[in-house]
């Protein structure tokens, strides 16, 4: 994007004619998207992330970047009262979404980029994302970031799950690929929580966790005030 691109539009299409980084990044690889994450331990991450959102009977959950759908139907599964929403600009990643989801009711897939969420104002309880903020640039983290709050109601929650935090390069080699990483300096130290937080939005680090291959990931919450 130049900058005089306005944040909440969307980025030059890449040369394989994308606007968006695909669900495995490219579209060849989708296939293999969902034992990439099972492989990589994504399924306890998963797990950790819905028990974190505290989700109850009758809340509106979207989940941002939903790829193939793992997250928003795992969560749809734990509290099958739930009123659920994916979102992602990857239309092959939503298909595949929607296949798994075509036993539940209560559950939808829309088309959508994090920076221009096609949400009404306060639409949501919680919004859920894992694995997808270091992807954003960072005008477009700050879009996001706005968007999210736009579409939580007061009091309402953001659970976010990505590398993240403190990493130290004597931490191994995947820190220090973090660290030399341009998509993942961005969310490092306290960038995320001050990215929340200047969203007007409160925002805390609440769990750290290891991933084979990737290396530390952290969870954050953050709120819109009441």
């Amino acid at each position: 994007m130049t900058e005089n691109t306005p944040h909440n539009a969307l980025p030059a299409a890449a040369p394989d004619g994308h606007d968006y980084l695909p669900a495995a990044g490219r579209d060849s690889l989708l296939p293999f998207y969902d034992l990439l994450t099972r492989a990589v331990g994504m399924t306890k991450i998963y797990d950790t992330l819905v028990d974190s959102a505290q989700l109850r009977p009758g809340q509106r959950v979207l989940e941002i970047g939903c790829g193939t759908g793992n997250l928003i139907v795992r969560a749809k599964k734990s509290e099958p009262r739930l009123d659920a929403v994916g979102s992602d600009p990857d239309p092959l990643a939503l298909a595949r979404a929607e296949r798994k989801a075509r036993a539940l009711t209560g559950i939808r897939f829309e088309r959508g980029y994090a920076q221009r969420l096609p949400f009404s104002d306060g639409e949501f309880d919680r919004v859920l994302s894992s694995m997808m903020w270091h992807h954003l640039p960072a005008d477009i983290k700050d879009a996001a970031a706005q968007e999210v709050r736009r579409v939580l109601r007061p009091g309402g929650t953001l659970y976010l799950v990505d590398v993240g935090g403190r990493v130290a390069a004597d931490e191994g080699r995947n820190a220090r690929r973090a660290l030399h990483n341009p998509h993942l300096t961005g969310n490092l130290g306290n960038a995320i929580p001050d990215r929340f937080a200047a969203a007007g939005m409160e925002c805390a680090e609440i769990a750290t966790k290891r991933l084979r291959r990737i290396g530390r990931i952290t969870f954050y919450r953050a709120t819109r005030p009441s």
